[in-house]
């Protein structure tokens, strides 16, 4: 039997809804980290079938770094103005900006491809399909442009 203390867990630790969360530890008969490996399953293939939605709506996000010699502008889209406006996908965007302040990357495949900063088992590109995967939207890095002196 799942308890509600182990999907609040599992919700905790994935930021996926309670009601994925809740069928993954079904699945895995309550092993946590089975239900992980089928919620990271899951977000692949939500985040496939996701990926030819338009994405008209966004943001133009900004970082200037606290030297004054580093800033980052990038675009990054979305299919709807009410997750544009949602704070997690504003906190990607910003994330997203220091890693382009943080790493050299001169085109959008190798950002994407790159380790995270703030935890490098993942990558700029999965961190945007856990985005998708918990916002329910497409979710698409645009353009950016770095200014260094």
């Amino acid at each position: 039997m799942i308890t509600i203390n182990q999907i609040k867990q599992l919700r905790e630790e994935t930021a996926i809804s309670l009601a994925e969360c809740k069928k993954a530890l079904e699945e895995a008969n309550g092993d946590s980290q089975k239900a992980k490996e089928i919620l990271k399953k899951l977000g692949k293939d939500l985040s496939n079938k996701k990926a030819g939605r338009g994405t008209e709506q966004g943001i133009i996000a900004s970082y200037i770094h606290s030297n004054k010699k580093i800033g980052v502008l990038l675009e990054l889209g979305c299919e709807s103005d009410f997750v544009a406006k949602n704070e997690d996908f504003q906190t990607l965007a910003h994330e997203i900006c220091l890693q382009i302040t943080a790493m050299y990357c001169d085109d959008m495949d190798s950002l994407l491809r790159q380790p995270w900063i703030k935890d490098t088992a993942k990558t700029v590109g999965g961190l945007i399909n856990e985005s998708i995967v918990r916002l329910g939207e497409n979710i698409v890095l645009k353009k950016f442009i770095k200014y260094e002196i």
